[in-house]
């Protein structure tokens, strides 16, 4: 099957309330050793719905079943919220978009969903006035989003330092610049 066929089959549709168990469920299979409670993404979509999107087949009836799922929220440049907890609320001199999570099950990858997500990424900052999307690249997953624009954060201070290795010892901040 050829890439575009299999893209063709998936997108990303905005979250709903009721997608926040498959979302659980497909970061308990995908990201086992970055656990993080059901009440964070909640909060996440509660504070930044536009932000929040699942990954469908479009072959699944009219909603589609939940092949993955992205959370994306504002953020003050170098300065992500640490694993598994709750913002509370948004920053308010967020600078930054910041890519809290994505994860893909098996069926969802190789799709195009990845250069999707960029592009959503991309139209969120612009749509809420940031010139930068950042996130924090885990399971070896640097080189993927650098050949999609991001690149390492030049700023890197003590305490950024120190919730980046709280992931694992790969894990790098990266920082998209939003051309306007």
């Amino acid at each position: 099957m050829k890439n575009d066929e299999v893209t063709s089959s998936m997108a990303w549709r905005p979250m709903q309330e009721s997608d926040l168990s498959a979302v659980v469920a497909i970061a308990g299979l995908v990201h086992p050793d970055y656990p993080e409670s059901p009440e964070v993404f909640a909060e996440r979509l509660r504070l930044f719905e536009q932000g929040c999107w699942i990954a469908v087949g479009h072959d699944d009836g009219a909603r589609g079943h939940a092949r993955g799922y992205a959370i994306m929220h504002p953020a003050v440049l170098g300065q992500p919220p640490a694993l598994n907890s709750l913002l509370h609320r948004l920053p308010v001199h967020a600078d930054c978009l910041y890519l809290h999570d994505v994860a893909l099950t098996e069926a969802a990858r190789q799709s195009g969903l990845g250069g999707a997500l960029v592009e959503l990424i991309r139209q969120q900052a612009l749509s809420s006035g940031y010139s930068h999307a950042a996130l924090i690249a885990v399971n070896d997953s640097a080189a993927y989003w650098q050949r999609r624009g991001f690149s390492p954060y030049g700023n890197a201070d003590a305490a950024l330092a120190k919730k980046i290795a709280s992931y694992d010892g790969n894990a790098c901040y990266l920082v998209l610049k939003i051309d306007r």
